[in-house]
Parts: structure tokens; sequence; C-alpha cells
């Protein structure tokens, strides 16, 4: 808020003395007055607060318009990033597939197995592979909300080599318990996982590599938060439902 608010002062004195105050002209100084009003900051900070606190929906449609261009920002970004970065993105042979392998259209998925939105999520993908047998998900393990989320994150890569990935995958994002090492050894063993066999490979210094390029690589993207998705060439932060999803299925597809 401090940020913006400093943001808007700026803008208001550059813009005619206060912005002209939505329609009052600013004073202007008469001769000898002393310092002009732009060289005056206390005067200015005491007009720019005595017109935000009369007209406070200015703040409200600053941080909108803030919003809306931070968020154009970060597409632009990410729109580079896609192509500059595809084949990390759709090739990395360590990153696990579901749906279609040959899929003419690719999902990549940034997870955090203890991200609420990412179980939303979950059940969107589902169904959207269950209907469309030309799609492939490629996920993409990005543990950021503490030490399970990364326990769970290395756990799930470290089951790749059981072939289990998948249904480790689905159950540990259809757990509505608290994750903590215990409960997702439970979990691991209860998809059929060698436990013992999972542990060690666990410690295996190139499944931390794999999370380490994804950590990397949502860096580049300008991932914020999980879930986040590249559909075709359009990045998409946040949860998505099922419909959404399709949306931009089809528009991949037309592109």
């Amino acid at each position: 808020m401090r940020v913006l608010l400093l943001a808007l002062m700026g803008l208001l004195v550059v813009a005619g003395g206060a912005l002209a105050l939505r329609g009052t002209p600013p004073a202007t100084p008469s001769a000898g007055a002393g310092p002009a009003l732009t060289g005056d900051k206390a005067a200015v900070g005491r007009i720019v607060r005595e017109y935000l606190l009369a007209n406070p929906e200015v703040l409200v449609e600053a941080m909108q318009e803030l919003e809306k261009k931070q968020e154009a920002q970060r597409e632009a970004q990410a729109g580079v990033a896609i192509r500059q970065y595809e084949g990390q993105l759709l090739r990395d042979p360590d990153s696990p597939v579901g749906g279609n392998p040959y899929g003419d259209v690719a999902i990549v998925e940034f997870v955090d197995y203890q991200c609420g939105y990412c179980k939303r999520a979950h059940a969107a993908v589902k169904a959207v592979l269950a209907a469309d047998p030309k799609v492939r998900v490629i996920y993409k393990d990005l543990p950021i909300l503490g030490d399970a989320s990364r326990v769970a994150a290395l756990a799930a890569l470290a089951a790749r080599p059981q072939g289990k990935y998948l249904a480790f995958h689905d159950a540990l994002m259809e757990s509505r318990t608290q994750l903590d090492r215990t409960r997702i050894l439970a979990i691991a063993e209860s998809v059929g996982i060698d436990v013992a066999r999972l542990e060690k490979d666990m410690q295996d210094p190139k499944v931390q590599q794999v999370i380490d390029r994804n950590m990397a690589l949502a860096n580049l993207l300008g991932v914020r938060g999980t879930p986040a998705f590249v559909v075709g060439r359009q990045f998409v932060p946040g949860a998505i439902d099922a419909n959404a999803l399709r949306q931009l299925i089809a528009e991949a597809r037309r592109g």
C-alpha cells in the first residue's frame, strides 16, 4: 500500500499539479510567493492526502490499474519464457507425463501436494483427461509450502522407477489429511509402492535436481504460486476449472 501511495502521489503531481484534482485547476503561485507547488513536498503531500481522503475510490481505481499492468507484464514475461524454454517445459525426460504421451496438446502443471487450489484443479485436469484422449499432462513438482511439500515431491518423483508416479500423484492430491512424512509414506504403501525402496530412492541427488530445475523454470516463467499451468502458448496462474481448461485446449489446437 505504501508503494502504491507513493506512486499515486507522483502521478498526481506530474499530471498537471495533482491531476488538477479531477477538474480543479492547480493553483498558480503569485510572483514572489515562494517555492512552486511542485517543489514543496510537504504541501504536495497534504494536498494528495486530503484528496485521497475525500475521494477514496481513486485508491481502488489505482490498485485495479496497477494489478492490470502487473498482470500484463507477467503475461508478456511468461510468453517470452514459454517460447525460449519450450524444451525444458515439454521435453524434460525427468518430468512425469500423464494422459496421452503423444497427445497433440500438452498441459504443463506446476503443483504442490499441500496446495488446496492444486487439489481443486486436480479434479478438473482428471475430468479433461478422461474426456479427451489427445491431451498429455507434464507434471512439474514445485514444493513451495514447507518441508512436507518437499518430502511429498521427493517421494512422488522417487516413485517413478517403480512405475507408480501417477497413482501416487493422484493419491496425494486426493488426500484430505495434513501431510507429513509418516502420512506420505502410508499413502505410498496404499498404492503398492515398496516403501523401503522408495526411501532409498528419495536420497538420490538426481531427484532433488529435478525439483531444483522446476524451481528455476518456474522463476523464469514468473510463477508466483501453485497451481500454475502452461497450455499451448498460454500461461495460466492459479486454479482453473474443467470448462476453462477445455477452452484453452481448443485454442491451442486452433493456434
